[in-house]
């Protein structure tokens, strides 16, 4: 999908280097992915007077106690999907849309939800001003999953979750898989890769991480989720 042409600063040399350097250079190697960091302007989703430090190597604070994932880690969760173009990928947790919108070049159709009004909102006016297509967001609780607009080829949890929702299991198209991070019995995360085959599921453990965690509409998080960082 193409990136409609905006009236904003060119951090293309930016962008340029943020993939050559974090992402090409820690082993990131789809071309599509690739493209995809080159084209979509990192820096709108902080807002437009964000200046190049939104294309640096670490995670960016958006508000609400949220970030936005380092430029690696969109990239590492984009190639791990391992879309063609033709998916139906759900998306849990949108926060700045910066993830959103990299699939939305990857991708079919995205189907996006954040239980935080205001950046739902803010995420949805970017989409629409880089005239993504195919995108669909709404606010709710991520862990009830989208069940009218079921089944997905793919899911992408965006922030950690003490054991995978049921719910978003049973909408997985038969083949598809979750990808995401969950939290160990000894308290650390790690991505995670369920993978449907009929009524079967299988496993597979990738690699360790640290997102905030994935909090429910019915409950208050705590200080200490408060205090835990998306990398």
């Amino acid at each position: 999908m193409a990136i409609r042409a905006v009236n904003y600063p060119d951090y293309r040399v930016a962008r340029e280097r943020m993939v050559r350097e974090q992402v090409f250079g820690k082993g990131i190697v789809d071309r599509r992915v690739l493209k995809a960091l080159l084209q979509v302007p990192r820096h709108l989703f902080l807002g437009h007077k964000a200046g190049p430090e939104a294309y640096t190597d670490h995670a960016l604070p958006i508000g609400f106690s949220q970030t936005m994932s380092q430029p690696y880690m969109v990239a590492y969760l984009s190639e791990q999907l391992a879309l063609q173009g033709d998916e139906e990928v759900l998306e849990i947790g949108t926060g700045s849309g910066y993830q959103a919108a990299v699939l939305a070049t990857l991708a079919k159709t995205v189907y996006t939800i954040e239980r935080i009004p205001e950046l739902a909102h803010r995420a949805s006016s970017v989409f629409r001003e880089l005239g993504l297509k195919h995108m669909f967001t709404k606010t709710a609780d991520g862990a009830c999953g989208w069940p009218e607009m079921a089944p997905f080829d793919r899911i992408l949890l965006t922030a950690a979750a003490s054991e995978v929702p049921q719910n978003l299991v049973i909408q997985l198209r038969d083949g598809g898989f979750l990808l995401g991070p969950v939290v160990r019995d000894d308290g650390g995360q790690e991505i995670v890769k369920l993978a449907r085959r009929g009524e079967s599921f299988t496993l597979e453990r990738l690699k360790p991480c640290s997102f905030v965690p994935l909090v429910r509409l019915d409950r208050v998080p705590s200080s200490s989720d408060l205090n835990n960082a998306n990398i």
